[in-house]
């Protein structure tokens, strides 16, 4: 990890009065911090495992203890709600109590007992949270002082919540289609079970219907009036979210909070409608392609950056706008181009503090990984120069995705067990299970027979239909991201995954097939030396899969016929 200078704002782009944020001053917000068990800072994998642990316990308890669907699915969603959007517990949070009191009767003392205790300590604990937001915005705003100044590009569309408030009607009308048909199961518990599952798809669009209206009115009020002003450092990690550390951290040791930010480019929007005037008749039709390869040439150079798995560099920012846990923000910092403009960013979602523990952990990891990296590429560097030239290099399925796809067999049987064990099926599960047959047709033969050729003039890749070229200058990158192995070139990617362990992999000094895989190709990629010499013929490129696809489809078929 290397900390340069950071990169400086231009004098004429930090408004008047703006004060450094100070390690000082910043320490005594980061005190105005709750506690963990707030559920200050819980990461969004974790979220939605224990919101579908409680969906599944709702579930069970509704369709076997006799739980109402409605108090079953509130639950789950409260759950979401007390870990992601702590706003709307004050209105979750009587509501489970007033079910869990109405329905007391007719339920085991000791489940509603629990029940009500879970609600009230996580109630609690929101409570806490919530009003440490107080104190942390009078910290910010002291020290801010007087500096205040208008938002840049204060003009510019509102953008918050165009994602989410789409994605909230849509779930919203998959949860009412699912209450309408719950009728057509054929047992009173699948009966049950699908109004648990209809009114957790309607809280679920509600809650993304809440947070867009919540994070487009907050990124509106931030506009109307000047907003305190605070000059800073950020940085852009790893994934693409932006760290902010305060003025005086140059070595970027502790970040204050986090932000995912997204930019909006004015110039080029007015340059669009510029272009869709003047230009007229056959002139016009140009437009959509060149706007249309700019986006395009504009999404690779984000990928890439993303892929590239290496932090950004340190800037010099300022931040408008009081920071606190669930506030929206606007950073005005430098372009890692010195050449442009400084870069303007709205927030696309809440801050999300971290405490100087937390702060500390995150940067020590990411020194730990960046290291773990570098020792990957310097060994997949030595083992291609020390290895001799060879005119073709082959990379192929081993245990580790054999295993993955035993795994996805087992998991595919279960859920057909599970759910499609009648005598006569309905037709319409017919279909899905049929679907989900050929879904495991069309997968299982990738992760079992996958093959990578590498030669002089670039990969051939297996598929389905047949290998597929890819020229070196093509390659964008090649990553192992969590249990999947990605590769991305101009216009297209492939992807595999298999199981791993990453603490066992770190206790026993273990490589994974996928990093090492990633590692040497990369280095392939970046140094023309390090390829393949040869041609590789056409049995080395490997065979289409989609004759054991079509096999795997055949013997699906067979079983649903024999079993219908």
């Amino acid at each position: 990890m290397s900390y340069d200078e950071p990169l400086r704002l231009p004098a004429a782009a930090i408004p008047d009065d703006c004060r450094d944020w100070t390690a000082g001053r910043a320490a005594n917000w980061s005190a105005a911090l709750p506690s963990r068990w707030t559920f200050l800072r819980v990461r969004r994998s974790i979220a939605g495992a224990v919101t579908t642990l409680a969906l599944c316990a709702g579930a069970w308890a509704a369709m076997l203890g006799g739980l109402w669907p409605f108090v079953a699915a509130g639950f789950a969603v409260y759950v979401l709600w007390v870990l992601a959007r702590p706003e709307l517990v004050w209105a979750g949070a009587p509501a489970l109590l007033l079910g869990l009191a109405v329905q007391a009767s007719s339920l085991p003392w000791a489940v509603t007992a629990v029940g009500a205790f879970v609600v009230v300590a996580s109630w609690t604990a929101v409570a806490v949270r919530l009003r440490a937001r107080g104190t942390q915005l009078a910290q910010a705003l002291e020290a801010a002082g007087d500096g205040t100044a208008q938002v840049p590009a204060a003009h510019a569309p509102v953008r918050r919540g165009r994602f989410l408030l789409p994605l909230g009607v849509v779930v919203l009308v998959l949860g009412v289609l699912t209450g309408v048909t719950a009728n057509l199961w054929g047992t009173v518990d699948d009966q049950r079970g699908s109004w648990v599952m209809a009114f957790y798809l309607t809280g679920l669009g509600l809650t993304a219907l809440v947070s867009a209206w919540l994070g487009r009115h907050r990124a509106v009020a931030l506009r109307r009036t000047p907003a305190p002003v605070l000059r800073v450092l950020v940085r852009d990690d790893a994934q693409g979210t932006t760290e902010v550390y305060a003025a005086d951290d140059l070595a970027a040791m502790r970040p204050l909070f986090t932000v995912e930010l997204t930019s909006y480019d004015g110039e080029s929007d007015e340059d669009d409608e510029d272009d869709e005037g003047e230009d007229g008749g056959e002139g016009g039709t140009d437009s959509p392609d060149a706007g249309a390869g700019t986006g395009a040439e504009e999404l690779e150079r984000l990928l890439d950056a993303v892929d590239d798995d290496v932090p950004g560099p340190v800037r010099e920012a300022v931040l408008f706008g009081a920071p606190f846990d669930g506030a929206e923000v606007v950073v005005l910092s430098a372009d890692e181009d010195p050449d442009q403009p400084p870069l303007t960013e709205w927030s696309a979602g809440p801050v999300r503090p971290l405490s100087p523990s937390a702060g500390m952990r995150r940067i020590a990891k990411e020194k730990a990984r960046e290291e773990r990296n570098r020792q990957l590429e310097r060994q997949a560097r030595e083992s291609v120069v020390d290895r001799a030239p060879a005119p073709v290099r082959r990379w192929r399925a081993g245990w580790l995705d054999w295993v993955a796809a035993a795994l996805l067999v087992q998991w595919g049987v279960w859920l057909t067990w599970a759910g499609f064990t009648e005598a006569e099926l309905p037709s319409w599960k017919l279909g899905l299970a049929t679907a989900l047959g050929l879904y495991g047709a069309a997968r299982v033969p990738v992760k079992l027979a996958w093959r990578i050729t590498a030669d002089r003039s670039g990969l051939w890749v297996t598929g389905l239909r047949g290998p597929r070229h890819v020229p070196w200058d093509d390659i964008r990158s090649v990553r192992r991201r969590s249990f999947e192995l990605k590769l991305r070139w101009r216009d297209d990617d492939w992807s595999v995954a298999a199981p791993r362990w990453a603490w066992f992999e770190r206790r026993r000094g273990l490589v994974h097939p996928y990093d090492a895989l990633a590692a040497e190709l990369s280095a392939m990629r970046e140094d023309p030396a390090l390829r393949p010499t040869g041609e590789s013929t056409t049995p080395e490129r490997g065979r289409p899969l989609w004759p054991l696809a079509v096999v795997l489809a055949l013997v699906w078929a067979a079983v649903l016929v024999v079993w219908g």
